[in-house]
This record gives C-alpha cells, sequence and structure tokens, in this order.
C-alpha cells in the first residue's frame, strides 16, 4: 500500500503555511464561531502581529509566517481547491477538508512560547 500523497491539492509554501494558521485558529473556540447549517467554524478575528511575530495560543508564529492570513489571492485559492469558503476580507470558514489537510507546516511555523 502507498503512503498517502504529500500536499495532494498542491498548495504552493504560502497557502500551505495560511491553511496552517487558520487551521490552528480553529482549534480555540475564542478565534471562530461555528456556522449554523453546515458547522464550518468561520474565522474572523486574526492575530495582530508586535514586532515580528504574534501569539497563537500556545505558539509564537513570526509576521513572515502569516503574510496570507490577510491576503485575498490565498483565500480565493483555498476556496478554488475546497478547503475555505470566503468571505474576504471580513471571515473564512474551513470546510472539513481544509481543518483536516495535512500541510505539513506544524512544526515548521508554530514554535513553543517562551512568555
Amino acid at each position: 500500500m502507498l503512503p498517502p500523497k504529500t500536499n495532494p491539492k498542491k498548495l504552493n509554501p504560502l497557502q500551505l503555511k495560511t491553511l496552517c494558521l487558520l487551521q490552528e485558529l480553529a482549534r480555540h473556540p475564542d478565534t471562530h464561531q461555528v456556522e449554523p447549517g453546515t458547522g464550518r467554524k468561520v474565522l474572523s478575528a486574526f492575530p495582530n502581529p508586535h514586532g515580528n511575530h504574534f501569539h497563537l495560543g500556545a505558539y509564537v508564529v513570526g509576521s513572515a509566517d502569516a503574510t496570507g492570513l490577510r491576503n485575498e489571492a490565498v483565500w480565493v485559492a483555498l476556496e478554488r481547491k475546497g478547503l475555505a469558503v470566503s468571505h474576504f476580507p471580513a471571515a473564512l470558514a474551513l470546510t472539513e477538508e481544509g481543518e483536516a489537510y495535512d500541510t505539513g507546516m506544524r512544526q515548521k511555523i508554530l514554535h513553543g512560547s517562551d512568555h
């Protein structure tokens, strides 16, 4: 049996990083609302960097890894690939597939917080 294909949707690095951050935001009840009828997690409050980083739950994320959070082209690409529903710039809802997609980015961009 073959192992699962890495990045089957062929997301580019910015899209992968952005989806990883959106998935992490969806894990925290204070950063999303559940969409009635679909159960999708709707994200509308995005972190604001201070200096070169921001805090996301127990993690620290470099601002350079988060440029896609407010990038309409990234949101459109994630929607086109069935991973999200865009309501740019107000909100983005992750689909079930979007929540489950393995970006391979967690350990690369989510760093343990020391403060």
